[in-house]
């Protein structure tokens, strides 16, 4: 998910004859530097970008089977490539807020710095690639079913629901809505489906389904590009082939979703401007729809006058999000009226972490799935997932906490538990004897391949060992028995230092990057 103070932000797609501009307002919170032999680049600005590489450089770069060992490239060629992937930056909008601007995230255009992001991209079986674009429209279908099944969804999460305020606030939402026996016609979902590549058994396993938010669709585009670039201008020295980078059209995937949603809609108070106003939207926090939202009669919202097409949440999947009751009840009214959700509240659940481990359980992917080659290829990236009523599981997490992840029903980076305090947790919970245990799931830890890199953050470049983690985007639209669009949408790769166990970009822990198939 991305990251966002508690100002939460939701965007909104709507067709009104007064209003033609959309503001985009993206929070960025503090982040961590990287623990890494490092090189300041900025204080290095008289190095002359058009001195020619010496003959030490170009035969410093080694390579087997088509892959590069950056920290074999002689310092004079990796300047000046790390100082090329800077101005790419700077030209190509491959910028973030500056946490150290004050002004950063309220004025347009001020306080932005480059992303972070790896210098060259990332090996990665094209095997495995495929695998991962094969099953993103099987996983856009399940979430569909799943959310269609009120019933499995509350009973999945009722013993969640117990101990985790935030997610009992969610069902109650949901709960109504089913008294209400209100369907979701039109249902979009802009999905990513994050995994990691096993070293040992080279499985490629899922580590989560994002079904609210699915962050970094623009700028991981303008990476794969930057790559391309990169591989192009340094082709002599590298050797490497820009066209092994797949294309990333996750922009154009959402973009395109969003403005088919709208025109699905069909809602007879837009049909009189169909034909003579473009599609316009406007920003609103969560609070602002509640002061300035209703409802008509016939289900339409409406905030500030205007009709409402499309819901895209930017926020709203963290407490934070909600600070008081105003952020609740504009959830709520969002919810209750005819317009399109990204995601629908049924959606949001379905991507919650105790869904994903009920998921994984025998025989229940068959409750929603019927065709058994689709349900075989969901289960081949499924990773060990329990819950903490498995007392079996529970004594060898607690024997063997290296080899497990603790995670809470939350998103954003940040929130999982890892090594000894696993064994921490689990032994006060026990001592407890509360039901606290049911807010969190255990996932098997997957331990994916550490190799060499190079990491940009803030000017300055970083030599270190890293692993990375796939995202692979996907889009959904179905307006009842209708299936739009079903398709895989691009990608997201995040590179993190090996040290680290977080692996969030905004969070401050990882980099952003393209893989190179080999």
């Amino acid at each position: 998910m991305g990251a966002s103070y508690s100002s939460c932000s939701v965007s909104s797609l709507s067709l009104t004859p007064n209003s033609s501009h959309f503001t985009t307002h993206i929070f960025f919170p503090q982040q961590k530097s990287l623990n890494s032999v490092s090189y300041n680049f900025l204080d290095h600005r008289h190095f002359n970008t058009n001195t020619n590489i010496s003959t030490s450089a170009k035969s410093s770069i080694i390579m087997t089977k088509e892959i590069l060992d950056p920290h074999c490239i002689e310092d004079e060629l990796l300047q000046k490539i790390a100082y090329e992937g800077l101005v790419y930056s700077a030209l190509h909008g491959l910028v973030i807020g500056d946490r150290f601007s004050q002004k950063s995230g309220s004025v347009p255009a001020v306080g932005l710095v480059h992303a972070p992001f790896a210098l060259l991209p990332k090996s990665f079986p094209e095997s495995q690639w495929t695998q991962a674009c094969e099953v993103a429209p099987i996983f856009n279908e399940l979430v569909d079913r799943v959310s269609l099944d009120g019933k499995f969804l509350q009973e999945s999460l009722s013993r969640t629901k117990k101990v985790d305020v935030f997610t009992s606030r969610l069902l109650d939402i949901h709960s109504k809505l089913l008294e209400l026996n209100k369907v979701e016609e039109i249902r979009l979902g802009l999905h990513r489906s994050d995994y990691m590549l096993d070293e040992q058994t080279k499985l490629l396993l899922q580590i989560e389904l994002n079904t609210i938010s699915s962050s970094f669709a623009g700028l991981s585009c303008i990476v794969s590009e930057l790559h391309r670039s990169l591989l192009r201008q340094f082709k002599q020295y590298l050797a490497l082939d820009p066209e092994r980078i797949p294309t990333n059209n996750a922009v154009d995937g959402f973009a395109d979703a969003l403005a088919k949603a709208w025109s699905e809609y069909n809602n007879p108070s837009f049909l009189n401007f169909l034909d003579t106003h473009e599609v316009s939207t406007i920003r609103k926090t969560l609070a602002e729809v509640d002061s300035q939202g209703e409802l008509l009669p016939d289900g339409t919202l409406v905030v500030s006058g205007d009709p409402v097409a499309v819901v895209y949440f930017r926020a709203g999947y963290t407490p934070n999000d909600y600070p008081s009751e105003s952020e609740w009840k504009a959830r709520q009214l969002m919810e209750l009226s005819s317009a399109v959700k990204c995601p629908s509240i049924s959606y949001h659940l379905a991507g919650t972490k105790k869904i994903q481990q009920e998921l994984a359980k025998p025989n229940v992917l068959e409750r929603f799935l019927e065709n058994k080659d689709d349900i075989a290829k969901l289960r081949r990236c499924f990773a060990g997932l329990w819950s903490l009523d498995d007392l079996e599981i529970i004594k060898d997490a607690t024997e063997r906490p290296d080899l497990y992840v603790m995670k809470p029903q939350r998103e954003g980076g940040g929130n999982n538990i890892y090594g000894d305090d696993v064994r921490e947790t689990l032994l006060r919970l026990q001592k407890d004897g509360s039901e606290e245990d049911a807010a969190y799931i255990l996932m098997q830890r997957i331990f994916p391949t550490v190799s060499p890199s190079i990491l940009m953050r803030e000017g300055i470049l970083h030599k270190d060992n890293a692993v990375s983690e796939l995202g692979v985007f996907s889009t959904y639209l179905r307006n009842k028995s209708k299936v739009i669009i079903n398709s895989q949408s691009g990608y997201l790769m995040r590179t993190k230092v090996a040290s680290s166990d977080e692996g969030g970009v905004a969070a401050g822990f990882a980099v952003l990057d393209s893989i190179y198939l080999v």
